[in-house]
């Protein structure tokens, strides 16, 4: 990343860890060993084992001094924790201060998308949003990696754009912030369809129907939140699905493969799109949208339907043109 900026990061999971090479960074840690380790032993051993981190990058358990002179701050904690991580920065968080906000999901008690739950609470600072295809293990390994930094001032997401980038990290800008949030939340639904028809041992042709079959439905919903289709067809959209869809390394995924293979998926890392498939499948339906795939994600995920039963009842729908 480029020019030196001061970056406070809430949240010291991975991505958190991984996003801030190249600026003066400190990561707000919810636990006081986490914050020793990164600082003083330099390592993420439970989100990033393995991995030699930056001997200047630091850690505190402390927000207020976390966010104390921050030129930039980078919103990387769960998107159903976002509001309360918010409003406790609101405290110490100087006004005109970009948030960016590196969540994938929607707020299940609300509907509301991440920029949204943002706006509310911190109605004196402008909002941005970083999504796209993007493991943290490989941005922290120094892999080549593009996403998309979207806000709804074109300027705003091209100034941080820039200063987010580095040589390993290509951030393309966007003004369609609720395009590029969308697709951020909604591929991780579809992830745990792919990852469950797969554990299944449903074939491979299953899976990339449901994942093309998906984005019929990603596009459907992203439309009626006003995102452009050209958003939904680029890194933070379609990129992502793909990513998404296609690696174990993929919470979502990970988590459809355990349902499919009919296992516990008790203490498995945070996967977002399990908080994010119920109010999805309720907004789809409220807005009279088809969106057979996310409501079936849904019901496996309540319990109502085997993965297997979900299959044989979207292969029983009527048959229709494809466009539809």
């Amino acid at each position: 990343m480029s020019g030196g900026w001061t970056i406070a990061v809430l949240g010291a999971g991975a991505w958190g860890t991984a996003l801030r090479a190249g600026h003066r960074a400190t990561l707000w840690a919810r636990n006081a060993e986490t914050a020793r380790e990164i600082t003083h032993g330099h390592r993420n051993s439970r989100y990033l084992p393995g991995v030699a981190l930056d001997p200047r990058l630091a850690a505190l358990d402390d927000m207020a001094a976390v966010l104390h002179g921050a030129q930039c701050v980078l919103a990387v904690t769960p998107a159903q924790t976002l509001r309360a991580v918010l409003a406790q920065a609101r405290l110490a968080l100087a006004p005109d201060v970009p948030v960016v906000l590196c969540a994938k999901g929607i707020e299940r008690t609300t509907g509301r998308l991440m920029s949204e739950v943002a706006g509310e609470v911190l109605p004196d600072n402008p909002i941005a949003a970083l999504s796209g295809p993007s493991f943290a293990a490989d941005v922290a390994a120094g892999l080549p990696t593009a996403v998309t930094v979207a806000a709804r001032n074109a300027a705003l997401a091209g100034r941080l754009a820039a200063r987010l980038s580095a040589p390993n990290l290509r951030c393309y800008s966007s003004d369609d912030l609720a395009g590029v949030e969308i697709g951020g939340a909604l591929k991780n639904v579809l992830a745990i369809a792919a990852g469950a028809t797969q554990g299944a041992g449903l074939g491979a042709s299953a899976v990339a129907a449901i994942v093309a079959r998906g984005f019929v439905e990603l596009r459907r919903i992203g439309a009626a939140f006003g995102a452009r289709a050209e958003t939904l067809m680029g890194l933070s959209g379609l990129g992502d699905l793909i990513l998404t869809c296609s690696s174990e390394q993929s919470r979502n995924f990970a988590y459809g493969l355990a349902l499919g293979r009919g296992r516990s998926v008790e203490g498995l890392p945070l996967a977002e799109g399990v908080h994010t498939a119920g109010i999805a499948a309720r907004l789809a339906e409220e807005r009279g949208l088809e969106a057979p795939i996310v409501a079936s994600v849904a019901r496996v995920l309540e319990g109502r339907l085997t993965v297997e039963a979900a299959m044989q009842a979207l292969l029983a729908r009527p048959l229709k043109s494809e466009a539809e």
